[in-house]
């Protein structure tokens, strides 16, 4: 069987190198698809795009720093809310900072109160920064929680932020820098896993929030077609909060306030959302690959919820832009919906035809292109894009076993859509209680 793997990855390999650039566009096009080929690309562009811009851009010190109002959604976060609120508070951001801490289900989350209405002295002692807790005694989830704490907040920029989440001491000021544009609407914030030293688990988030945020929104970005704003840590104007409404009841709260926001972008050409991978937010991942695949089963879910049941009649190029609508037909449809359906389908065709020994050999080839193409992006991540460069290094030791785990997470994500598509999982999410989803147009 190692033989017949050996004698067909050099086979691969042979005709590979033999073969004029026509064949092997019709030989390995396959192999371009699930490899990711034409959106790594696309990324790898946008990063040294990116570089380009960083370089010969003016340095430019702000004059007016607008009041911020950061909306922490608490829940069950019990003593740790105290990073965030500590990290929010020790900005070095010169203008005022409002944080309202809203805590969903204060009666059952009498530690997560107690633990925020703790800091109330401490903070609002420091000049220019203020600490709201504010109750929800009947819990509501996610959406609700944001929409309460926007009610009352009076910041020009509004950020919407977990519980869980802490932040670099600049992130503020990079942030607000953005909005002297006036055609900037939104900034997307840079997350990294805090909690990477636990598991290899972890390890693995870490080293694919580097390379899907970190790298893959820094691309994006340079091109304007950041996919989505995180619910953990979205920066937005908050004149178009007002605009769209606010938040819109149900689940994928952060992915359906990015497609509302892209919908005027057909008739505002110059709306931008801006990715900073220097606005830096931390944020614990789960540990065990249990607690991984349940968060990925409603991430995924949600995919198809928000892009095919929500907003299907509104992917055309009157609302989003051309730009934008092709992006999310690459990054939303294609590279989120179909591709793990036909990943797993080619896998499930390779073992039903072919033997075993040839399987092994194909699919060592896939690996090592794959594995090829994985450092090139990492590497011009880290040498152009990371703002940690000595503690990313690390992750040049993971990347052999990253393709296993990216395969892994794309069987992670059939299951989710599949669970949608046949039992509208998004009815299920842990996002807000059953009855308010259930209440939902959708």
């Amino acid at each position: 069987m190692l033989h017949a793997a050996f004698v067909s990855f050099l086979t691969l390999l042979e005709g590979l190198l033999a073969s004029s650039w026509a064949e092997i566009a019709t030989r390995f096009i396959p192999f371009a698809l699930f490899l990711e080929l034409p959106l790594m690309l696309i990324v790898m562009v946008g990063i040294y795009r990116y570089a380009i811009l960083q370089h010969v851009a003016p340095i430019v010190v702000p004059r007016r720093f607008p009041k911020v109002s950061c909306v922490i959604t608490c829940y069950s976060e019990k003593e740790d809310v105290q990073y965030t609120l500590q990290s929010l508070a020790r900005q070095i951001y010169p203008g005022d900072i409002e944080i309202i801490a809203v805590v969903d289900g204060a009666v059952q989350n009498a530690e997560t109160l107690t633990a925020a209405r703790r800091h109330l002295p401490s903070i609002s002692a420091l000049p220019g920064r203020t600490l709201i807790v504010l109750p929800k005694w009947q819990r509501g989830g996610r959406v609700s929680s944001l929409n309460s704490g926007r009610s009352i907040a009076t910041g020009e920029i509004v950020m919407a932020l977990d519980g869980d989440t802490s932040f670099d001491n600049d992130m503020v000021y990079n942030a607000v820098t953005h909005f002297r544009d006036p055609d900037v609407i939104a900034v997307a914030g840079n997350l990294r896993v805090r909690n990477a030293a636990v598991s290899l688990v972890t390890r693995m988030q870490a080293l694919e929030y580097l390379i899907s945020i970190g790298g893959g929104k820094t691309g994006l970005a340079a091109f304007n077609v950041v996919n989505n704003i995180s619910g953990a840590f979205g920066i937005f104007r908050a004149s178009v909060l007002d605009l769209v409404g606010g938040w819109d009841a149900g689940t994928a709260e952060d992915l359906d306030m990015t497609q509302r926001l892209k919908q005027y972008f057909g008739r505002h050409g110059n709306y931008r959302i801006v990715f900073d991978p220097k606005v830096v937010g931390h944020t614990d991942a789960p540990t065990t690959a249990r607690e991984f695949f349940w968060q990925r089963l409603r991430w995924d879910g949600d995919l198809f919820y928000i892009y095919v049941r929500k907003y299907r009649h509104n992917l055309r190029p009157s609302l989003l832009g051309w730009k934008n609508f092709l992006s999310h037909l690459v990054t939303g449809i294609l590279f989120q919906i179909v591709m793990p359906f036909l990943i797993l389908l080619y896998s499930a065709y390779l073992f039903l035809t072919f033997d075993t020994g040839l399987v092994i050999g194909i699919l060592f080839f896939v690996y090592l292109a794959y594995l090829i193409l994985l450092v090139m992006l990492f590497t011009l991540y880290w040498l152009v894009v990371s703002e940690r460069p000595k503690s990313d290094a690390l992750y040049f030791l993971y990347l052999p076993i990253y393709p296993f785990f990216a395969y892994l997470e794309r069987v992670c994500s059939t299951i989710g859509l599949l669970h949608e598509m046949l039992n509208r999982g998004h009815l299920d999410s842990a996002m807000a209680p059953w009855w308010v989803l259930r209440k939902t147009k959708f």
